[in-house]
Formats: structure tokens, sequence, C-alpha cells
């Protein structure tokens, strides 16, 4: 069995910065954690890529070709169906070597997430090559710290989720850049609690918007909080036991180590002869 997490995400939330930190943690733990760069549109990240698709096909190509022509947007999602379309590179690439424990670095473009189906495929892709897959959706929480903004957000993590169709985590980011303000404001929504967003709404003002939706929103808020669909993790990239605490959770939404064997330690038999002298001499 392999082991795969699929870092997704929108833009500027974070994601290759959680890669290099993880796959560092990995170093300093001794143990071995590949990142694949899958943003054909990167232009510089901390860690040095297992595979990396710009190796296959670039977004500056689509946009410079003749006949594509295609805009940023457009040449991401046509390089990630190029990437499908010649899935034997990346298999060549990932090679097959038991319990194999990678690290996707997905591209920004959340649309690839919520309703196109070629992140899918590639996930199908990937557990057909016997690889545990989960779906790590990263979000700034300097976006998330009011209330409207942490509905939106949800509905956005609840919306991969539902696409994907894969055990789920989610991470706030960034947790270290918030003022200490900030970080009491958003510890009321941490647990789902569709009374706490509403106030926050309300105490912000009531638009005309929000008061024709305010029964639509207040049963989002309650759905979120009555089925406990949707939690998220504050990660903090400057404290290691919450990196720790995070790779242990997601360890065990992809089952990782659960096949390995029990380690045993072989102990030596004693001599009769000192045990029959331990008896005389007491």
């Amino acid at each position: 069995m392999r082991y795969a997490q699929l870092v997704v995400g929108p833009a500027g939330s974070g994601k290759s910065t959680y890669c290099s930190s993880l796959a560092q943690y990995g170093v300093d733990i001794k143990r071995n954690i590949e990142v694949v760069n899958l943003d054909p549109a990167a232009e510089h990240f901390d860690y040095e890529p297992f595979v990396d698709i710009r190796d296959l096909i670039q977004v500056q190509d689509t946009m410079e070709d003749e006949e594509l022509h295609f805009g940023p947007n457009g040449g991401l999602v046509f390089c990630i169906e190029y990437l499908l379309e010649n899935s034997d590179w990346l298999h060549e690439k990932l090679g097959d070597t038991e319990d194999d424990y990678i690290l996707f670095d997905c591209p920004g473009q959340i649309e690839l997430y919520t309703h196109l189906t070629a992140i899918r495929k590639l996930v199908k892709q990937l557990q057909d090559w016997n690889f545990n897959v989960c779906s790590v959706f990263l979000v700034d929480v300097q976006f998330m710290t009011d209330g409207a903004k942490f509905l939106s957000g949800t509905m956005a993590a609840l919306s991969v989720m539902v696409n994907l169709e894969l055990p789920h985590v989610n991470i706030l980011s960034k947790m270290d850049l918030l003022s200490k303000t900030a970080r009491k404001r958003l510890d009321r929504f941490l647990e789902p609690d569709c009374h706490a967003i509403l106030g926050d709404i309300e105490l912000n003002g009531i638009s005309a918007f929000n008061e024709k939706y305010k029964n639509l929103t207040e049963t989002i808020g309650r759905i979120i909080e009555d089925y406990s669909l949707v939690r998220f993790i504050p990660l903090n990239l400057k404290n290691r036991e919450n990196l720790s605490d995070i790779l242990i959770t997601i360890d065990n939404v992809i089952q990782f180590g659960e096949d390995q064997d029990v380690k045993t330690k072989d102990f030596e038999e004693e001599d009769p002869e000192n045990e029959d002298l331990d008896l005389s001499n007491n």
C-alpha cells in the first residue's frame, strides 16, 4: 500500500509552504515524505519536487501555442487534463515503491476541486496505483475571521468534500499571522455554532441582501452545526507539536502504518544453573 495527501485549496492559502514544512519535518523525524508539484504555473517553492508537472507541460506553453492560445485559468485546466491523458508519464515518475508517502501540491484554482472532474479522475488513477488518498483542504485563516466569511469558507470546504469523495481534512493555515483579537473572534466559530455565526453577521450590520436571505443563512449554519459536516484544524507552522498532531490525524485517516508488522524483541533465555543459584541465595 502507498499513501498520499492531495493538498488543495484557494490560491495563496499556503499549500506549498505546508508541503515544504511537512517534508522538512519528515527529515527531522527520519521519515521519508516526498512532494509532487502539480501546479504547472508554479514559479518558486522551498522544496525539491520528487516529480514536477512542469517537466511535462507548463501553463505558458498553452498560452503561447498558436492553436490553443489559452488564458491563465483555461491553460491550467488544460495542463491537468493533459497530465491525465499522459498518466503513464506520471506513473513512471512515481515508481512503485511500497509504503511511499507523497504530498501532491495542487494548483490554487478552486474550481478544479469544487465542480470540475479532472482532479477526481486523477484521484481515481492514484487509487488504481494502490494509493490510499486523503484530501487536505487549506484555507487562509485571515479570510475566516468573521461570520459571513467563515460560512463562505465552510461551504467551499463542503463543496470540495462532496466533489472529490475522499477522506477529508480541513486546515486553517497561517495561524501564526493572526492577531490575538482575531484569534479570540475565530475561536467562536471553530466549533460550528450557527447562533455565533449569525450573531457576528448581525453585529457587522445587516445589508438588504443579508436581511432577505437571513433564513437561508440560518438554515445553512444549522445544517453544519447539527450534522458536524465540517471541522477545521488550526495550523501554526511555528509550532512543531501542532504540525505533529496534524500529521498524526491525517495518518489515521489514510491508515498509514496500520499494516506494518508489530516489532518484537527476542529475550535470551535464562541459564537454568543461574536460576537455581538465585533460588539457593534466597
